[in-house]
């Protein structure tokens, strides 16, 4: 009870020095109550801009890709059914695989899981208890077993208590065994990136954690398509995985995606549209902001961009970005993680390595600023079109 007291007591007072009234209400203490409680309550006096502020505007539009005609038929899905689907497909084919975490059994939070249970026993999915070193520490035993294991974290925000059984235990398993043990059947989901509203403990990337660490793989779709066909690779794939999806795009990306189960090559990026003057490099979310930053870029300057979706964090594809860079001469990346330690400045680094006699401009950075991820001043943090558009035309001028 000290604990929200102190919460409660720090909140009027930072309200008050901002010049705002405001009241703490409904404070319930109990079994559930960090969701029972409403620490900020706006008073009347605030303006209506305030209130009708669109903070929560999607910050890109998003654009589907070519339907797939090489794996078969195709239905119509958002990102979060191509999950379902992906785990589906899995869950009909191994019987070993298992899928659990924190409210999967009813479909998890953003429903990705929903119906399996029914279709395949509580005992291949199921929940687990809210401890995420647990779900990663059962995942690794599960897989040493010889198990397909498929866990979730309910947002990579709260992957950090796993980070020691993900880092310390399930990269290294074969390597300390000598290769006699392994966990490489292990799968690691975790909803991914800013959501319009997520604030400081829903909208991390923390891919850059991970992407310094040897054994495992990290991986980040764009939309539905690659999604699945990503999912799949990385459940098959003999090396632990963590997939981060962008859950801004569990519904708002749509597209037909390919109802049998297929694969699509981890560890190789997509050239998505091709140019002459400008690579830009993203992935997961940001691949569409700089979509519209490419076409801003024809239309506006004349300027052709070549953009890529590297896809696969660890181990990223070197070759297609640094033959993009070796044409083009110049190179912008942007993701919404933190600038300083973010994966921009490995790909900056190996790129002026490799590239540094092609390059016509220094290597341009367009990223989230070194703060925990803000709340009212989300659309100030993000790495928008206009930020980006802004870079491409210093890179020009140069």
């Amino acid at each position: 009870m000290a604990v929200f007291e102190t919460m409660a007591a720090a909140a009027r007072f930072l309200l008050r020095g901002a010049g705002l009234k405001a009241s703490i209400a409904n404070v319930n203490i109990g079994d559930q109550s960090l969701f029972g409680i409403t620490l900020l309550r706006l008073s009347p006096n605030c303006s209506s801009q305030t209130k009708t502020q669109r903070r929560n505007a999607a910050h890109f539009s998003y654009h589907p890709d070519p339907v797939p005609t090489e794996y078969g038929p195709t239905t119509k899905m958002n990102l979060f059914q191509s999950v379902t689907s992906a785990l589906d497909n899995t869950l009909a084919s191994d019987p070993t695989a298992v899928i659990f975490g924190e409210d999967v059994a009813f479909g998890g939070v953003f429903r990705c899981t929903v119906g399996l249970r029914d279709k395949y026993g509580k005992d291949r999915v199921f929940n687990t208890p809210l401890c995420e070193q647990g779900i990663v520490g059962f995942g690794i035993g599960a897989a040493v077993a010889g198990a397909t294991a498929i866990a979730e974290i309910q947002f990579a925000d709260y992957i950090y208590p796993a980070f020691d059984q993900i880092v310390n235990e399930a990269a290294k398993y074969r390597y300390r065994s000598g290769n006699l043990f392994d966990c490489g059947n292990l799968t690691i989901r975790a909803p991914w990136g800013c959501v319009g509203h997520g604030s400081l403990y829903h909208s991390q990337s923390p891919e850059a954690f991970f992407a310094h660490c040897p054994g495992i793989k990290v991986v980040i779709p764009r939309g539905p398509v690659q999604c699945k066909g990503l999912l799949l690779s990385c459940i098959a794939d003999q090396n632990p995985c963590i997939f981060f999806e962008p859950k801004i795009l569990y519904r708002a990306a749509v597209e037909q995606v390919p109802t049998e189960a297929y694969t699509i090559p981890l560890s190789q990026a997509e050239v998505i549209q091709e140019g002459s003057d400008v690579t830009l490099v993203a992935w997961g979310t940001q691949i569409h902001v700089l979509r519209e930053v490419a076409n801003m870029a024809q239309e506006k300057l004349g300027v052709s961009c070549e953009l890529i979706d590297l896809q696969t964090i660890l181990p990223w594809d070197t070759e297609t970005v640094c033959k993009s860079v070796a044409k083009t001469g110049r190179l912008l990346i942007s993701h919404e993680a933190p600038i300083t330690g973010g994966f921009a400045a490995e790909i900056s680094s190996t790129v002026q390595e490799e590239c540094f006699l092609n390059l016509e401009a220094p290597i341009a950075r367009v990223c989230g600023y070194d703060t925990p991820f803000p709340h009212i001043f989300e659309p100030f943090y993000i790495p928008d079109k206009w930020k980006c558009f802004d870079a491409v035309k210093k890179l020009i001028s140069y």
